[in-house]
């Protein structure tokens, strides 16, 4: 029985609800970055400021039962990746972005709070598979999935030394998920979708987001130092690679690995 008008707009607007809610991490962040001053507050440092912020935000989602221990830990494993991925990056050997201001938790010149970045993608991730009920169909073998999303991380690296191999990997990941979808419930309906359509809808958001965090100041690539200018477009494809490595790590958990339907 197909939903009539009303329906839509009541399952869309609740789908619009609901993800905001799994936004709930990265949408309290960035209230910090628009309050908090570029000078910091009461003689802390900006950075140290968002650092704070984030460890009160995530202590809030543990203690609220929004967040459980397990899904803490995956986050926190995010976090560990991330910012090494962010020490790389910001090297002097290579330089592809950097931290301008000051900050007592900085470390190799990466801020603490960096990984946090990293670890709301994973937190958003969580959020939604429990708030729409999401199943999945046709997931590909978890060896494979793992594989893939290995590859796509050391690439971050190796691009630097062996090229980049995005493109290949991209195509090796499209090929891998070509037959999943992703099941999910706003309200009474179920709804699908292509997963492989959701990795580059969540990757241009993402790539929005890091469009506000340069303009606000919190890191800057090198075409960004005299003045601001938009994030490349390249960088969507990145962190759209980025959020399939993240959903292959939070399908791991006991609980979530129960929706999933891997064809024989």
């Amino acid at each position: 029985m197909r939903a009539s008008g009303a329906e839509w707009a009541r399952d869309f607007a609740a789908f619009t609800l609901k993800e905001a809610q799994a936004c709930w991490f990265a949408f309290l962040f960035f209230v910090a970055v628009f309050a908090v001053p570029r000078e910091g507050l009461l003689g802390v440092p900006r950075y140290d400021v968002l650092l704070i912020w984030a460890l009160l935000v995530q202590a809030h989602l543990v203690w609220s039962g929004r967040e459980t221990w397990d899904e803490l830990k995956a986050i926190t494993l995010f976090h560990l990746l991330g910012f090494a991925l962010e020490v790389f990056k910001t090297s002097a050997a290579i330089r592809s972005w950097s931290y301008p201001d000051f900050a007592y938790t900085k470390l190799w010149g990466v801020p603490l709070f960096s990984g946090f970045m990293y670890a709301a993608v994973g937190s958003y991730i969580i959020q939604a598979w429990r708030l729409f009920d999401l199943r999945v169909r046709h997931h590909p073998p978890y060896g494979l999935a793992g594989l893939a999303a290995g590859a796509l991380y050391l690439n971050f690296f190796t691009q630097h030394a062996i090229g980049d191999y995005r493109w290949v990997l991209a195509a090796f990941a499209l090929g891998l998920y070509a037959r999943t979808t992703v099941v999910f419930r706003p309200r009474e309906r179920d709804y699908r979708m292509p997963l492989v359509l959701a990795f580059v809808l969540i990757g241009f958001f993402i790539w929005l987001a890091e469009n506000l965090g340069t303009f606000f100041g919190l890191w800057a690539y090198p075409h960004q130092l005299g003045a601001w200018a938009r994030v490349h477009m390249s960088k969507w494809s990145a962190w759209t690679l980025l959020v399939i490595m993240s959903f292959t790590l939070v399908v791991q958990l006991k609980h979530i690995k129960a929706r999933i339907h891997i064809p024989e």
